[in-house]
């Protein structure tokens, strides 16, 4: 790194940060894991000036995009590493590569580690100004990725955060993202009346079809099936009674498949196993509980 620390040396502030940036381009451009590293390593250090590291590290983690996903990931990390200690002067920065990291881990399905990796974005800082809205489609996203990955717990921890800030906002995206995200953590924690509702909501939100908040037909119909399934499923009370004759009134239920199971349940009439089978088919084992821990009002004859 001899041209790095010629760079340094160099007087003129504005003819440095030039070299820097044409430096960028030609390391980032070889593919080099190793150079790129050792790019980090220096601007890092107490050779390069803050306000001058600051401007070159923003511009070398957009060049980073250019990387392979395997060396961009590899590098992002590193680089993760080396900031931590002077993180609170490289917010801004640290944010960014976070937010690029998070979506390579995505695309590979590492859920955990990606909603981990944008929980480590301080968006509460004193250092700089977040805005609300971002606040809240960050505490959403991480939210849904904990949930991909079945972490039901992790999950309610950010969708609660988001639940101070959605009274705020007026993007029907993100509106739509919460509602979504905070019936799946009711559901997966088995709080299924509750669940039921926000399903049931969610299913007569208006059909929009463009835009940031659009909504297909079939995704109305999957949160009315998810609402009915999750009534069904929760313990017997007048609040149940009073959903349960809500979804059965629907008249948009009598197409679902699912829909015998409710008239059954909804008239107090005796469930045939094949019934609860075709149910367990449908939905699956981990959000359907056996015929022996069914609520009592329910009969399953052999």
């Amino acid at each position: 790194m001899a041209g790095l620390e010629a760079i340094a040396a160099q007087p003129d502030q504005k003819h440095k940060i030039e070299q820097y940036k044409v430096a960028v381009q030609q390391i980032v451009g070889s593919g080099s894991v190793k150079e790129c590293k050792g790019f980090a390593d220096h601007i890092l250090s107490d050779n390069v000036p803050l306000v001058v590291s600051r401007q070159l590290l923003t511009s070398f983690v957009q060049e980073l995009e250019k990387l392979p996903a395997d060396s961009h990931k590899e590098v992002a990390i590193y680089l993760l590493d080396r900031i931590q200690p002077r993180v609170v002067s490289y917010e801004e920065q640290v944010t960014t590569v976070r937010e690029h990291l998070a979506s390579l881990l995505e695309k590979e399905e590492d859920w955990s580690k990606a909603a981990q990796t944008l929980a480590g974005i301080d968006l509460d800082s004193g250092m700089r100004m977040v805005d609300a809205e971002y606040k809240l489609e960050k505490n959403i996203k991480i939210a849904m990725l904990y949930l991909e990955d079945d972490d039901a717990v992790s999950a309610e921890t950010f969708i609660k955060k988001a639940a101070s800030l959605i009274t705020n906002t007026k993007n029907v995206g993100l509106e739509l993202q919460y509602k979504t995200c905070y019936a799946r953590v009711l559901d997966s924690k088995r709080r299924f009346l509750q669940a039921a509702t926000q399903y049931y909501e969610l299913s007569q939100v208006e059909n929009v079809r463009s835009g940031p908040g659009q909504v297909s037909e079939q995704e109305l119909v999957l949160a009315l099936e998810a609402a009915v399934t999750c009534c069904i499923l929760a313990a017997a009370g007048p609040q149940r009674s009073r959903v349960l004759a809500n979804l059965y009134k629907d008249e948009r239920t009598r197409t679902l498949p699912v829909f015998p199971f409710l008239e059954k349940v909804y008239l107090e009439r005796i469930l045939q196993r094949q019934r609860w089978t075709a149910l367990q088919s449908n939905y699956g084992p981990t959000s359907v509980p056996s015929p022996l821990t069914a609520p009592q009002c329910w009969s399953v004859p052999s």
